[in-house]
């Protein structure tokens, strides 16, 4: 009975941007527990490559900070296909710069990469759970959603409004029978991470900083998906769940 709770057979969940990173490493484990897995991405080509990875039979190939367009590709698949069970808002993208210098056209794609697409691809597939009465939301925040640091403040702001906007999603949409909720992971391991990974200083600075002592591994961002994909997160609602090697709890 316990691991039925946890069992995502015949349904069907959406990860944007899942062709590296979190994004596909959320998909693979989707998939391991039962999901019939969507990859989505701009790039058709990885997109394509990582469908051969995972075994996924469905792509779907759309720019998500694109409104109409993340609108048409959700009622299209919906229309042609079938439902979408599960969504996982996973788009996203840094970049660094001191405050007093942080370019202009950076901070608005920021908000379009990391803000927009969760309200975009959010409503399309909303829209159609909403009929079903049922429907798992889950957005992917930060752990800069609770905390800041040097040189990242708009990426701070974007994850600080993901966390309020899957607030948003709950306080409108639970009595329509869908879960929202998000996760907020720590400091992992990721290509958007990259420069921080080879850099020794810094790599140092999350060890001690980490009350686990080191860098998170993506593959341990799935049980809290799967969790909140599932039945078992049936009364979950409106909930950032951090995943970070305790870097919130403490000082």
């Amino acid at each position: 009975m316990s691991t039925q709770l946890f069992d995502l057979t015949g349904k069907r969940a959406l990860v944007t941007g899942s062709s590296q990173g979190i994004g596909h490493a959320l998909a693979r484990g989707l998939a391991a527990a039962g999901a019939g897995i969507i990859l989505n991405g701009r790039d058709e080509t990885r997109l394509a490559a990582a469908a051969k990875d995972l075994g996924a039979k469905h792509t779907l190939a759309f720019d998500a900070t694109d409104h109409e367009a993340a609108r048409r590709a959700v009622d299209a698949f919906e229309a042609e296909v079938g439902a979408i069970d599960i969504l996982v808002n996973n788009a996203g993208m840094q970049h660094r710069a001191p405050l007093e210098d942080f370019p202009a056209d950076a901070f608005e794609r920021l908000l379009k990469t990391n803000i927009a697409t969760v309200f975009n691809v959010g409503q399309a597939v909303a829209r159609h759970m909403i009929g079903r009465g049922a429907g798992k939301i889950i957005n992917i925040a930060s752990v800069q959603t609770a905390l800041a640091r040097p040189g990242i403040a708009p990426y701070t702001a974007t994850k600080g409004a993901v966390g309020n906007l899957t607030k948003g999603m709950a306080t409108d949409w639970a009595r329509y029978g869908l879960q929202c909720n998000a996760i907020a992971p720590g400091y992992f391991d990721t290509p958007l991470n990259a420069a921080l990974v080879a850099d020794p200083a810094f790599s140092d600075w999350l060890e001690k900083r980490t009350p686990a002592g080191r860098w998170g591994k993506v593959e341990e961002l799935v049980g809290a998906c799967i969790f909140l994909s599932s039945d078992a997160s049936a009364f979950v609602n409106g909930h950032v769940l951090y995943v970070d090697g305790g870097i919130t709890a403490s000082l």
